[in-house]
């Protein structure tokens, strides 16, 4: 398959399989870049590269989309602040584990972030 096509594949992905995709393409490029990975370094990577699960995501926005049409019932609000709160854990937990990976290898966060191909953290 020719990168043109592999490109217009990923097109057509929705985003939360592009998202996946991406994340596996960028755990690749680090595994190619590093000849060997030690297990811790392979265990913080995977840790990094680990999503939220679609399901989760799905609610998630679902539930954003209801509260922003003021259509919340009080059970869904709860619903809402627990996966906030579910979520903000995870992306703490990936935090941490940039930085042990960081730390690690000896270089600044940032500079790990662009090696890895890693942007500023976006919003779910």
């Amino acid at each position: 398959m020719s990168l043109t096509e592999l490109l217009h594949a990923a097109n057509e992905l929705d985003e939360l399989d592009l998202d996946v995709l991406v994340d596996q393409v960028l755990l690749l490029r680090a595994q190619r870049k590093s000849s060997v990975l030690s297990e811790d370094e392979t265990r913080l990577l995977l840790q990094i590269n680990e999503g939220i699960p679609e399901e989760m995501h799905r609610q998630y926005r679902s539930l954003v989309v209801k509260r922003d049409a003021e259509s919340l019932t009080d059970n869904e609000y709860e619903t809402l602040l627990a996966l906030s709160d579910r979520i903000e854990v995870m992306a703490a937990a990936r935090a941490e584990s940039l930085v042990k990976l960081a730390n690690l290898r000896q270089i600044p966060l940032m500079q790990l972030m662009d090696d890895l191909g890693i942007q500023t953290p976006s919003y779910v």
